[in-house]
């Protein structure tokens, strides 16, 4: 949906309606490269981030040009099994839109697309969004569970370049929002799906499946695997199923470090040996991408077979669900209306983490 013009009348000048009001929405995720060639830059840009390598400058661009080359291979296959590129930026784009499309009554509504690690980047979209002129704008990672090296990384970068392109217009953000209705819902319809599929094979195991993180991250106060654990129990919840098998994992490690765990090939290998059928479902991503097509789908599927697992069920990522994207305008609603909180918000209206998460935005 395109966004209305805004008449061109002395009215103007008074003060604005809500109707009146033009939003800038921006929607923040990690980003992937749109060919081949933009593999390795993509991973130099990734493990370059101090949020990423926890290094002094000079040595964690040492390690991200190291990891880069021994990984551009086989990011490559990876990349050219998805067509030469990664699918997230058409699906996000398709997220913005219909946004866009929810909010029509609140204002003239526009929803832009911000990328940490390829394009668009902040700096471009910074631009952009200043040129627009929004009177207010609303910054919403597409990262539910928050975490000190995705939403935080992203809104830093993100007030870097604003203040660098001169974007005035106030900003609030949305920090998390792991159990936010419309998102459980979404991916509760998926899961039960999956599971009435696989349910055909045996009693299931679901394996609600997020992106892994260093042990040390989380040790260190990062609240990511306590919100990924609240989605999955909510999502559990709402599927008012008796007597579920389920467990939340984590996949993707990457390097040497130990990680938070179980990791997702383990609970496949219990799976195994259990004889059980499996739904994977991705609950830490919002959109398709090479961790959900390729790890997940071929990888994981793969491994499944390979140990015997009697059936094994991708489930999809929530994209441009209804539920989901009606759960994401009701955030901006709120982040619109709510009186107070600062310039970050949590998704619940409340604090969600306990104390000692000090990652946590609210814990400052």
């Amino acid at each position: 949906m395109s966004p209305l013009p805004l008449p061109e009348t002395a009215s103007d000048a008074a003060p604005k309606t809500a109707h009146g009001r033009r939003i800038a929405v921006v929607l923040f995720n990690l980003g992937g490269p749109d060919r081949l060639e933009a593999v390795r830059p993509f991973l130099y840009n990734l493990f370059r981030d101090p949020a990423i390598i926890r290094l002094p400058a000079p040595l964690r661009q040492m390690v991200a040009h190291l990891i880069s080359s021994r990984r551009d291979k086989v990011a490559q296959e990876i990349y050219r099994t998805l067509g030469g590129g990664s699918p997230l930026l058409p699906n996000t784009e398709a997220q913005a839109r219909a946004l866009e499309q929810q909010l029509w009554d609140i204002g003239t509504v526009r929803a832009f697309v911000c990328m940490r690690y390829w394009h668009p980047f902040s700096d471009a979209v910074a631009h952009d969004v200043k040129d627009w002129e929004p009177d207010e704008v609303i910054l919403l990672p597409l990262y539910p569970q928050f975490s000190t090296t995705t939403t935080a990384s992203s809104l830093k970068d993100w007030h870097r370049a604003a203040k660098a392109a001169g974007l005035k217009a106030p900003s609030r953000a949305l920090c998390c929002y792991p159990d936010e209705p419309g998102f459980v819902a979404a991916t509760a319809k998926l899961v039960r799906a999956a599971v009435d599929e696989a349910s055909q094979h045996g009693k299931p195991r679901v394996l609600f499946s997020s992106h892994g993180l260093p042990e040390k991250v989380v040790k260190d106060g990062d609240p990511y695997q306590f919100q990924c654990e609240r989605t999955a129990q909510a999502v559990v919840k709402a599927l008012r199923i008796d007597g579920l098998d389920w467990v939340s994992c984590y996949q993707s490690r990457v390097g040497p470090m130990k990680w938070i765990g179980p990791s997702t090939d383990e609970e496949i290998r219990r799976a195994g040996q259990d004889k059980v059928p499996v739904v994977v479902a991705p609950i830490a991503f919002v959109s398709e991408h090479s961790e959900t097509l390729v790890e997940i789908e071929h990888e994981y599927r793969h491994l499944a077979q390979e140990l015997g697992v009697p059936y094994f069920v991708r489930v999809p990522t929530v994209g441009v669900e209804a539920a989901f994207i009606q759960g994401l305008a009701g955030l901006v609603r709120q982040a619109l209306t709510r009186a107070s909180g600062g310039p970050v918000l949590c998704g619940t209206g409340l604090r969600l983490c306990p104390a000692g998460k000090a990652g946590c935005p609210q814990a400052v």
